[in-house]
């Protein structure tokens, strides 16, 4: 089957996700051992590398789930640009963890690489517009709300990592406020654009779970769909509260952060009442993994809500929380949604079995999460606090203070790191065995 080429892009984004939390594994044993393989692979080295491969396993798991998705009801327009675009961001990923392990940085942030291999990504997703919107040609009537999500998510994608870059005009670079908030719209507006692509993943997991394609048709869907265009266009607003911007974005930005969220928890809430019994034992563990991802939801609008209030975000911008917020959108929210897809993908080949090891690394992933999480979140009260009241010069103190709390990364990494090998690995090896069936 010619769409097992699509197996490739998923193949390759459980790769990253391994890779990307043993990564960050390392990371937070840096910080309790300062010289722990420092001679090696510096924190900055490994921050960068971490960071590159969460965001690959968001991106080509995604990818590699579109083109499966749209490949089952239509013929991909061009196989040979599909492994084009495989080719070229394996390409890619390559060169940029050379050039992090080198110490060749030169871009901003979560962008570190130098600025020319932004050309072939860029290259990619173009490539990924055409196949996906030559392929949808065909059908243009009555489009569920996904195929909308995914082809809008392609299209921003393409804008915001051209916007990312910006930087190289002259005339940006030399104005101090003007790149620093270009930069955080770029780089907000881009993680709106693959979410874009997971939350229609998920939306069509819902679907297709059920038996029910009303679903992507559904007027609150639709209603989703708009009001994460927006979020997706202004809701960047609130990383730059200290930002000397005009006001009403501020106020906008904060009135719309949210919002999204909490019509995806009531969409999934409501499908969760809706699934039988029966579908649920089909397809547990990616019925678990969306119900999953609707804890994370919750937990994350609580937070994300009390930091976009801009009196707190004052005190807490910087610190632990913010990686609290980012730790449970990518990994609770994206990564619970992709797994969902993956699993799904790999039950419509093979028979999986629900109880098994996958299994318990679901649960330990799940309690090892919620760990870190709830540990970010102290550490993160705990430096604004001591900040706001014995200031930067008492750093190091701060950081043997601490100790404790990095310790506690250190463990919960662990458990994330094995509950996600339990899951990950059995994955790996059904997608091969898929591959050369």
């Amino acid at each position: 089957m010619r769409n097992k080429i699509c197996l490739l892009f998923i193949l390759l984004g459980l790769i990253s996700l391994i890779l990307g939390i043993f990564l960050g594994l390392l990371s937070s044993i840096q910080y309790v051992i300062p010289e722990f393989i420092k001679a090696i692979v510096p924190f900055s080295h490994l921050r960068s590398m971490h960071t590159v491969c969460v965001i690959a396993w968001i991106i080509l798991t995604g990818t590699g789930g579109v083109y499966y998705y749209i490949s089952k009801d239509l013929p991909i327009y061009s196989y040979i640009l599909l492994k084009i675009h495989f080719i070229i961001f394996l390409g890619a990923g390559i060169l940029i963890l050379i050039s992090y392990l080198l110490g060749n940085f030169g871009g901003k942030e979560y962008l570190e690489f130098p600025p020319f291999l932004i050309i072939p990504i860029l290259l990619g997703w173009v490539i990924f517009g055409i196949n996906y919107y030559k392929t949808l040609i065909k059908k243009l009537d009555n489009w569920p709300v996904y195929y909308w999500m995914w082809g809008t998510g392609i299209i921003f994608m393409i804008y915001h990592l051209l916007e990312a870059y910006s930087w190289l005009i002259p005339s940006v670079n030399s104005n101090f406020i003007k790149s620093l908030t270009i930069q955080w719209k770029a780089g907000g507006s881009f993680v709106g654009a693959w979410n874009m692509l997971i939350y229609g993943t998920a939306i069509y997991l819902m679907s297709k779970i059920k038996h029910d394609d009303s679903i992507g048709r559904k007027f609150n869907y639709f209603f989703f769909y708009f009001l994460g265009l927006t979020n997706l266009m202004f809701g960047w607003a609130h990383h730059i509260y200290i930002v000397p911007t005009e006001r009403w974005i501020r106020y906008f930005a904060y009135v719309i952060s949210m919002t999204e969220w909490i019509v995806l928890f009531n969409i999934i809430y409501e499908w969760k009442k809706s699934v039988t019994i029966d579908i649920k034992k089909q397809h547990l563990l990616s019925y678990q993994f969306l119900k999953l991802t609707d804890k994370w939801i919750f937990l994350n609008i609580i937070l994300a809500l009390l930091v976009s209030i801009p009196a707190i975000n004052l005190y807490t911008h910087g610190t632990h929380i913010t990686v609290a917020h980012a730790m449970g959108t990518t990994i609770g929210i994206n990564t619970s949604i992709l797994l969902a897809s993956v699993l799904y993908i790999i039950s419509e080949f093979i028979t999986i079995s629900n109880f098994d090891i996958k299994y318990i690394g679901y649960k330990i992933f799940d309690y090892s999460l919620f760990f870190f999480w709830i540990i970010l979140i102290i550490a993160g009260i705990y430096k604004s606090y001591w900040v706001q009241n014995n200031g930067m010069n008492s750093f190091s103190t701060l950081h043997q203070n601490l100790l404790w709390v990095y310790i506690s990364f250190s463990v919960a990494g662990v458990g994330l790191f094995v509950g996600l090998l339990l899951i990950v690995i059995p994955l790996i090896k059904k997608i091969n065995q898929i591959i050369y069936l």
